[in-house]
């Protein structure tokens, strides 16, 4: 199978097409092709003229650990052409950054969720090609997750950096189809086009990611196919007061961890409430220390999901809903227990909202975990409408 770039790297009639036009590259750690090559290094490499390339968050060399960094601009000291960050002074690119190319190529790695915030990066630039008169491809990438789609629509009046449209948290598209949706949804009237792969099988071998192409990190922690898959869970751990293993060598492959918490005892409770949400993975209980973040320096409980090898099964996993149970297995267990990042969090730059509102683009999740007396049923019913909307809405714009 070929992912965009390398289309566009070895197709003479795709490549001739930039001839004469300056080209803008938005990428990070995980924009190469086959053969490892960055995109940045391939494209000049092939002749294109590329005059600015672009960062999103953790940057363009993704060196930005922790969540909330920011990333300067910079110049490239082998290239001399400016590197611009939409994850610093900016997130939406000025009219400075749209002046300085004709075509944009967007070459991010995503992960199918709609908190990872490339999602937003890619409607930023469409909205801002098409206030400008620019064109964007997008070279298309794989959805590590596959096609699955999961959690409630964000609602109304709850956008934000994490949290772009009424989309589900797991979308199940790629970003060249998610280009498109957004086109439609918004209305814009913008230059676009998708360099498809070829050949890509989001329900053949690997469920999503194929099987003969090595994983680099897009972001810091997204450290493996694990984390992928289970990311659309483990992320809502980032508005609460517990640790998603942060400051460890396996973030966000985790339900929870904490010092103060039985791990053993919220996975019992788990099966007890809702057995059926733990299809899909194995779940084991795990010890760590982090060496910074939350709980720093000190011995967490924790237990750890493995949506891998033979205990994964693609069409049972359901991580939102997963983590969801978590949670709530934690609030029957211990009521009083302070589970929820509190307003003085300022979470991807809010003002006056819950972090794990935000996260969920709305307060119905935190509602439910809250709840003494609801019931896995409850959340079903809130989710599964959204869920079937949603898969009708992006029915015609699946390319795979």
């Amino acid at each position: 199978m070929k992912f965009g770039i390398d289309r566009l790297l070895t197709e003479p009639d795709l490549l001739n097409q930039l001839s004469g036009k300056r080209v803008a590259l938005v990428a990070h750690p995980a924009s190469v092709t086959a053969d490892l090559t960055h995109s940045l290094d391939a494209l000049i490499a092939a002749g294109v003229n590329v005059t600015s390339a672009f960062g999103p968050q953790h940057g363009l060399k993704g060196d930005k650990q922790d969540n909330m960094v920011e990333t300067a601009d910079e110049t490239d000291p082998h290239y001399g052409i400016p590197v611009f960050s939409l994850y610093g002074e900016v997130r939406r690119p000025t009219g400075q950054m749209m002046s300085s190319a004709d075509v944009f190529l967007f070459d991010l790695q995503d992960l199918g969720c709609r908190i990872y915030t490339f999602v937003t990066t890619l409607l930023y630039l469409l909205e801002e090609s098409a206030r400008h008169g620019k064109s964007v491809w997008v070279l298309d990438r794989p959805n590590p997750a596959g096609r699955p789609v999961e959690g409630t629509l964000l609602v109304p009046g709850h956008e934000s950096f994490v949290g772009a449209a009424p989309m589900p948290m797991r979308h199940g598209l790629t970003m060249g189809e998610m280009g498109h949706w957004f086109i439609r949804h918004f209305g814009l009237d913008v230059d676009y086009r998708v360099i498809a792969m070829h050949h890509w099988l989001p329900e053949g071998p690997g469920h999503g990611w194929p099987t003969d192409r090595v994983w680099i990190n897009p972001s810091p922690n997204a450290a493996n196919l694990n984390m992928a898959r289970a990311y659309a869970g483990t992320v809502m751990i980032e508005g609460a007061t517990l640790s998603e293993g942060r400051g460890t060598t396996r973030p966000l492959e985790v339900l929870f961890g904490a010092p103060d918490i039985d791990a053993q005892a919220v996975l019992a409770e788990m099966r007890r409430f809702a057995p059926a949400w733990l299809a899909g993975s194995a779940i084991r209980e795990c010890w760590f220390e982090p060496t910074f973040h939350k709980h720093a320096h000190r011995l967490c409980n924790a237990l750890m999901i493995h949506a891998e090898g033979p205990f994964y099964d693609h069409d049972a996993f359901r991580p939102w809903r997963l983590q969801a149970l978590a949670f709530k297995a934690i609030r029957r267990l211990y009521p009083d227990y302070p589970i929820w990042r509190g307003k003085d969090f300022k979470y991807e730059y809010t003002d006056d909202v819950l972090a794990i509102d935000v996260i969920n683009g709305g307060p119905a999740l935190r509602a439910w975990v809250d709840d003494a007396a609801s019931t896995p049923g409850d959340l079903d019913a809130l989710a599964a409408p959204d869920e079937a909307h949603w898969r009708a809405e992006i029915a015609d714009l699946l390319l795979y």
